[in-house]
């Protein structure tokens, strides 16, 4: 969900034409995906930021992202003709439909600007950056409950400064989303809406993080909570907008930052990733989850 450049994973701690379908795969309603493009949009999560091999500059998208391994799988079965990946490192919801921007500079355009009537499916992660006032989004708040371990060590300090702040922000988020999935649909009426959620990042019992993560295990069992929050808001607002919400996190599940067996680095990865953000594996998991979903 962060921003991808060096100097801020420091500071955080830490296709294009219509064609005929041949052998179409299967969305969750039983429908073929309708031919045409296939575009990606997202955050961090959805551009695999740190996972070989980069590009995009900042954006740092990378070629075994989610999309790219869905993109894959549905060309070998032709199911659509070409692939978009417009995904971008620190993208709140807003930068679905306005220019994103780092220190004043543009950094990837509007990115519902590669929807158009002929795209035939869309996949989305997207709102986790909402929840910090940086660009580094969650990673933002692991850093603050970081900061504040020390001030209370075995109670909650981070969920005692943010209160409902991060409830109101995610309360925020959910209308700019809402608006995006139907902008989206307004643009391509035929496409086939997909949109991920998060995958688990951390576990159910915070004590497994126990001199893995900076942060005490009252704050750790918050954060969770948040990213069930932030999950159950993306996942509602999906479904009240015509769009199918994709399940990563129990996928995940067992493999989180504090796991022996890592799909979600740490907050110091072993693996070429972001901290708290999904390897090359979890990424391959998501996408496996996503063609699930399209396969119903």
């Amino acid at each position: 969900m962060s921003r991808a450049v060096p100097t801020t994973a420091v500071c955080a701690l830490l296709a294009a034409s219509l064609v005929t379908v041949a052998a179409p795969a299967h969305a969750a309603d039983g429908g073929a995906i309708p031919a045409g493009t296939y575009v990606a949009l997202g955050d961090s999560y959805a551009a695999g930021a740190g996972v070989p091999s980069q590009s995009a500059g900042l954006c740092m998208r990378s070629s075994r992202n989610y999309g790219h391994m869905v993109a894959e799988t549905l060309k070998r079965e032709a199911a659509t003709s070409s692939y978009k990946d417009v995904t971008c490192a620190a993208a709140k919801v807003d930068a679905l439909t306005t220019t994103q921007t780092d220190v004043g500079i543009p950094v990837n355009g509007p990115q519902l600007d590669a929807v158009t009537r002929d795209t035939g499916l869309v996949t989305l992660t997207i709102g986790g950056n909402n929840l910090g006032t940086s660009t580094l989004g969650f990673v933002d708040v692991v850093a603050t409950c970081a900061a504040l371990s020390v001030t209370n060590p075995f109670g909650a300090p981070c969920r005692d400064h943010y209160g409902d702040t991060l409830d109101k922000r995610l309360d925020a988020a959910a209308p700019q989303l809402a608006a995006a999935l139907q902008r989206i649909h307004a643009k391509a009426p035929r496409a086939k809406v997909l949109v991920a959620g998060y995958p688990a990042v951390l576990p159910d019992d915070p004590k497994k993080c126990l001199f893995k993560m900076p942060a005490t295990t009252g704050d750790l069992a918050y954060l969770r909570s948040v990213i069930g929050k932030l999950n159950d808001m993306v996942s509602t607002t999906a479904a009240a907008n015509g769009a199918t919400y994709v399940d990563t996190f129990n996928a995940t599940k067992g493999h989180d930052a504090c796991s022996s067996d890592r799909w979600i680095e740490g907050i110091l990865p072993v693996k070429p990733a972001l901290s708290l953000h999904p390897n090359a594996t979890g990424e391959r998991v998501m996408a496996e989850a996503v063609l699930k979903a399209l396969r119903g």
